[in-house]
């Protein structure tokens, strides 16, 4: 591949085709490709900044935009997504390791944190010194809570990258939502068994949301310490060591606890509580989705292969990518792990989204609606045959017979 070089004027990159076999350039001058959304990635600062922009909100319009953060994530962000549509756009491979130098990308990740944590704090001094009624004060924490979520989402980006410091930021930014293990878990676990009935961050087809909460959180975190144990144990070491990556951010969170306590009192302690859980739930709903029902079949050896595009479902609509740094073209992400969110590309072969994560989280809360719109789409994706589909075990036999009718009558049709 042959890389470009970067343009100061408007963050452009010029993209030059491979040199012909005969050492001709075929294209003396270049192709001139921009991001179409450089200038929008900044805007995935907003969530994190949510706690201020609620208080501004609240003050000069209605208490209840202390909720600002749920309803940017889980309202507007869905409408702009139905409105604006699927773009897939991406950058010509020639335009890539150009893109992935461009440091303007890397500080709209690097700014994530110490954003996330001025937000952290501001909104415990709301909750210590501004009056505000009980719900106002739930408002303010689903706000805070989404900003943990999109800084698991961050760390996720972060942890995923090579160097030191992107690797520390990652830490820092999951330490509010007590979620270190998934440093570990997501990039030694989640990518190794992803769609397999054994990982615990891949959905099955009839598994609802809220069944998956309790697999995911539960078994996210015993993967997560069993990996890094062993890890450890392979060092010589035991799980309570100092270069423990999961205590590491656990210490952190125990360092942001004392200090809230210390600074704003006893009786915010239990909203750090609440902003945490919410934090969790919203990234495991985000799990819930990207795999869902999706399977890996091993080959005629026993082995599972490589992770390819269509074992991820992919999302095009630009809003959401734009808030979860490209989160959505998830197919890419687990193809090629270390691509940073910039370059990160539609994959035709991956099974679609009809719209955009926020809005497909929303029907997820409710598991008919989801299934109404998804599991159809899961068979549809294997050609009808469940047999290829990871299935939640309890289900398997009343979908077994289900679908088989369904086939049973579509072949009557097609006969008649």
């Amino acid at each position: 591949m042959s890389g470009g070089q970067n343009d100061d004027l408007g963050g452009g990159v010029v993209a030059r085709k491979p040199a012909r076999s005969d050492g001709a350039d075929p294209d003396a001058v270049g192709v001139r490709w921009k991001d179409p959304k450089r200038y929008l990635w900044p805007l995935s600062l907003l969530v994190p900044a949510g706690p201020v922009v609620a208080w501004l909100l609240a003050g000069h319009v209605s208490g209840v935009l202390w909720g600002f953060g749920g309803y940017l994530l889980l309202v507007l962000v869905p409408l702009l997504d139905v409105l604006g549509g699927p773009d897939r756009r991406g950058p010509p491979e020639e335009a890539v390791r150009a893109l992935s130098a461009d440091k303007y990308y890397r500080w709209c990740t690097y700014l994530f944190v110490p954003v996330q944590y001025a937000g952290l704090f501001f909104g415990f001094w709301c909750l210590a010194s501004v009056p505000m009624t009980t719900g106002e004060r739930v408002g303010l924490c689903i706000t805070m809570g989404m900003s943990a979520a999109i800084g698991i989402n961050a760390a996720h980006e972060l942890g995923h990258k090579r160097g030191m410091g992107e690797q520390a930021l990652a830490k820092m930014a999951l330490a509010p939502s007590w979620y270190g293990h998934f440093f570990v878990e997501h990039n030694v676990g989640h990518h190794l068994k992803v769609a397999t009935a054994q990982d615990p961050a891949s959905a099955r087809l009839g598994e609802s949301l809220w069944a998956f909460y309790p697999r995911a959180l539960l078994g996210g975190v015993i993967s997560g310490v069993r990996l890094e144990s062993a890890r450890l144990h392979r060092r010589g070491h035991r799980f309570w060591h100092w270069r423990n990556t999961i205590v590491q951010s656990w210490l952190i969170s125990v360092l942001i606890v004392v200090a809230i306590i210390v600074a704003f009192g006893w009786q915010v302690a239990p909203w750090f509580a609440v902003q945490a859980v919410i934090g969790m739930l919203v990234l495991e709903a985000v799990n819930y989705i990207e795999h869902y029902g999706l399977l890996r079949v091993p080959g005629a050896d026993g082995q599972l292969g490589k992770v390819r595009p269509e074992h991820s479902w992919n999302g095009d609509h630009m809003f959401s990518n734009v808030v979860l740094l490209n989160l959505q073209r998830h197919s890419d992400h687990h193809a090629r792990p270390g691509r940073r969110y910039q370059v990160l590309r539609s994959c035709e072969q991956a099974p679609q989204f009809p719209a955009g994560y926020a809005l497909m989280v929303v029907l997820a809360v409710v598991p008919p609606l989801w299934r109404a719109v998804m599991d159809r789409r899961v068979l549809a994706h294997y050609g009808g045959d469940l047999s290829l589909v990871n299935v939640h075990p309890p289900k398997r036999d009343s979908m077994t017979r289900r679908y088989s009718r369904a086939r049973t009558a579509g072949s009557t049709r097609s006969a008649q």
